[in-house]
């Protein structure tokens, strides 16, 4: 049986067909976050393929506490112009004196998240040098300094954009299940993205996309215990210098725990 698996992807790569096929390791290896796509479409069939693979995800008592809302041509072009301009304005108030953010406080400024989390503000110090080194790496892997700030916004506003993706998902988790659904759907999350990477095709999950609640409630009936976890941007991955971007992990011996 396995010589004749073998076989069958000889065929198909004499045909030019094996871009479709891989092995789990490779596509374990090979998934990473995309930060620059190209603007071409996903075939139906493709896309139809990933979302069908992803939930055969495990969950808590299979009782998969999430939902999922996608947008795609106009609708997303729209939907990111009005996540642009809200991130833009939110940009300015924080560097607005104290008395204006107190204001667009009280009159409850469509510039403020109202997303269903928290954004968050300060990491824990224990985690904060990861995230420091990740983002001193992106930003030095794409030659952008230190106090150029206006590349560093730049970099930032392209995830209301997508990156230029032609397909976002946005992830929604049941609010009953708590901490769990949210387990759970960092598990359907992880499908997803090798799924689209077994496709050939490529993915970022983004916190940034979970900042507004309300552009999405326009556009699509999110039952109430439902709450934004983050988005997906998905999509063909560009010729980039950004898309060449790996961070350090972290070896499995710094992640185990000791015995005592």
């Amino acid at each position: 049986m396995a010589g004749q698996f073998r076989a069958c992807l000889h065929s198909l790569h004499h045909f030019g067909l094996d871009a479709f096929f891989m092995e789990f390791i490779d596509a374990l290896n090979a998934r990473h976050s995309a930060r620059a796509f190209t603007r071409e479409p996903i075939p139906e069939d493709r896309l139809q393929r990933v979302l069908d693979r992803a939930v055969a995800s495990p969950s808590w008592s299979n009782t998969q506490p999430y939902q999922i809302a996608l947008a795609q041509g106009v609708e997303l072009d729209t939907l990111g112009n009005e996540l642009s301009e809200r991130f833009e304005r939110l940009a300015r108030l924080q560097r607005a004196p104290a008395w204006k953010k107190a204001l667009a406080a009280v009159r409850r400024s469509t510039a403020l998240p109202d997303g269903d989390f928290r954004p968050v503000i300060k990491y824990p110090d224990d985690l904060q040098p990861r995230r420091v080194a990740t983002g001193k790496g992106l930003y030095r892997h794409l030659g952008i300094g230190r106090d150029d700030k206006q590349a560093r916004h730049e970099q930032m506003a392209a995830n209301f954009r997508f990156f230029g993706a032609p397909t976002a998902l946005f992830l929604f988790v049941h609010k009953g299940l708590g901490v769990y659904s949210v387990l759970d759907a960092g598990i359907f999350l992880q499908t997803l993205m090798l799924a689209a990477t077994d496709e050939g095709l490529a993915s970022c999950a983004q916190g940034a996309l979970g900042l507004w609640r309300s552009p999405l409630e326009k556009r699509f009936r999110i039952p109430r215990h439902y709450q934004l976890l983050c988005g997906v941007s998905l999509g063909f991955a560009a010729d980039q210098p950004v898309n060449r971007f790996r961070p350090e992990k972290l070896p499995v011996s710094r992640l185990m725990i000791p015995r005592r």
